[in-house]
């Protein structure tokens, strides 16, 4: 709710020192894509600026298309330690021998809006604290249905919560792509794993240790949605690796932030406790049956009633939601078709009780 209040999040950063920075692009087999979010971010470099892509375990061209535009690319093979943490943690030890002030980590598939470099590095440095620009995904010139609505749910996740978070000046969590890290404090926390979602994992640690992520509105970075079937095996990742990530963290983070007695952590802890907004809306309408048929039997309505004004609540956002941040992306009607898109992710979470996959493993573009 607090996101869709008139008053608007800003950081000025024309005052601010522009540190050097250095962006970490892990790529695998990204030859089809690469050259263009090359070029989106060259137009913002800084001299004391530097691009280094991780070409993590490639059979394609992605190392020669770097090279060609005369920039640095590290190769890496290793078919044992395969992820985008590894890959990650191999370009962060390259860097060792001479560290920039600030490490950006951009997918290479992700097109960095203009200005988002310039804003990611100074807060990151200023604040000395981790920096999450706006991620959204952008769809095909004719996207399908369910296209939409996933692009629309991403972007409920990555702009509008973290959006309503930063009115109170509280954390968010990281994205995985458009991260401004200092220094510092990147190489404070393990990086290397192959979780499918290392972003929510790196999040964790580095609020836990004191570096509690922060949002940067002016910044966005646009990734790109998989189509169809590729896209429901990478949205499978993602999911199960979201509830993974909260049956495991919440507990842990809630721990520290008692014994820390640290708020943000707790605030923290409850926004990474906010199931995927499908799994949400399916958790509702099963309690809310079941509260129903037991106020019939005999029960007290009370419960019910409380589910009725918790839904109206989860409509609310959904509107206020797509009325100021989402019409770009979903005509309204479409968002009568929500219910349907919920029965074709079902599966996905009937999956998760029976083989969740939580390990890394990449789709490959056609």
């Amino acid at each position: 709710m607090a996101s869709l209040c008139p008053s608007k999040p800003n950081y000025p950063t024309d005052h601010l020192i522009r540190p050097s920075a250095v962006i970490l692009i892990p790529a695998h087999n990204e030859a089809k894509v690469i050259s263009e979010s090359l070029d989106a971010l060259l137009t913002q470099l800084m001299p004391q600026d530097k691009i280094v892509v991780i070409a993590d375990n490639c059979s394609d061209q992605t190392a020669e298309i770097v090279k060609e535009k005369g920039l640095t690319v590290i190769e890496r093979q290793n078919s044992q330690q395969r992820g985008k943490g590894y890959a990650v943690d191999y370009g962060l030890k390259f860097l060792e021998s001479n560290p920039p002030e600030v490490v950006v980590i951009l997918d290479a598939d992700s097109l960095m809006e203009a200005n988002t470099l310039d804003y990611l590095v100074k807060l990151a440095y200023a604040k000395q604290k981790p920096i999450q620009s706006t991620y959204l995904m952008k769809t095909d010139l004719n996207p399908s249905m369910k296209d939409r609505i996933s692009a629309f749910a991403i972007m409920v996740k990555n702009l509008v919560r973290p959006y309503g978070l930063t009115q109170f000046n509280m954390p968010c969590l990281l994205n995985g792509s458009g991260m401004a890290f200092p220094w510092s404090i990147i190489r404070q926390v393990p990086v290397a794993n192959n979780h499918t979602v290392d972003d929510m994992q790196l999040s964790v640690d580095l609020a836990i240790a004191g570096y509690a992520p922060y949002y940067c509105p002016q910044g966005q970075v646009m990734g790109r949605l998989m189509q169809q079937d590729q896209g429901k095996s990478q949205r499978t990742r993602w999911e199960h690796g979201h509830l993974s990530q909260i049956l495991i963290q919440v507990p842990h983070l809630l721990q520290a932030s008692v014994k820390q007695q640290r708020l943000d952590l707790l605030i923290l802890a409850l926004e990474l406790a906010v199931p995927p907004l499908s799994v949400l809306v399916i958790f509702w309408l099963s309690f809310t049956s079941f509260s129903l048929i037991a106020a019939i039997v005999g029960f007290s309505w009370f419960p019910f009633l409380m589910f009725l004004i918790q839904g109206l609540l989860i409509l609310v956002s959904i509107i206020g939601s797509w009325f100021k941040f989402g019409q770009s992306i979903i005509p309204g009607m479409m968002l009568l078709a929500i219910p349907q898109y919920l029965i074709w992710k079902l599966p996905i979470y009937l999956n998760f009780l029976q083989k969740p996959e939580i390990n890394w493993n990449k789709t490959e573009r056609d």
